[in-house]
């Protein structure tokens, strides 16, 4: 019998350095794609944005539209495809409610993309499907991503 359905597996991604940001983004594209909604964990300045902007740009969104949604809340990129991508930072957010506010149910129900930043400040509104990528920060200034499932 093969019970590893009961195990999640843990994922690890390294980027070792700014070079090589881009292939990491197209990387963990093609390791997560069953996934639509994404919460990326991590301390002020660990990279979530710079992350999350190069893999807008290897999903095929233009590179000058992303930006940290930081006073917006969230951002919405188009692909070249016409596919939306929804972009939270929910740094500011002080009350689940506020997220509520902007409609964060009609955005992570689109069916489209969803990538947020700072999800412990609404972490009783996520799905139980969100899948939870954390960003690390070594020493010498490589990020590690981990997220399980």
């Amino acid at each position: 019998m093969n019970f590893n359905y009961l195990c999640p597996v843990e994922h690890v991604l390294v980027i070792s350095s700014p070079d090589a940001l881009e292939s990491a983004a197209r990387e963990f594209a093609a390791r997560t794609g069953g996934h639509r909604l994404f919460a990326f964990e991590a301390p002020m300045g660990a990279g979530k944005t710079t992350f999350i902007a190069a893999l807008c740009r290897v999903l095929g969104v233009d590179a000058l539209a992303v930006s940290s949604p930081t006073f917006a809340l969230v951002n919405e990129y188009r692909t070249k495809d016409g596919e939306s991508i929804y972009h939270f930072d929910f740094y500011r957010i002080e009350t689940p409610s506020e997220a509520l506010d902007i409609g964060f149910y009609e955005y992570i129900d689109s069916g489209n993309l969803c990538l947020m930043e700072w999800p412990g400040n609404i972490a009783g509104l996520l799905p139980e499907e969100t899948l939870i990528v954390r960003i690390s920060v070594s020493p010498d200034g490589t990020r590690t991503l981990r997220w399980e499932d």
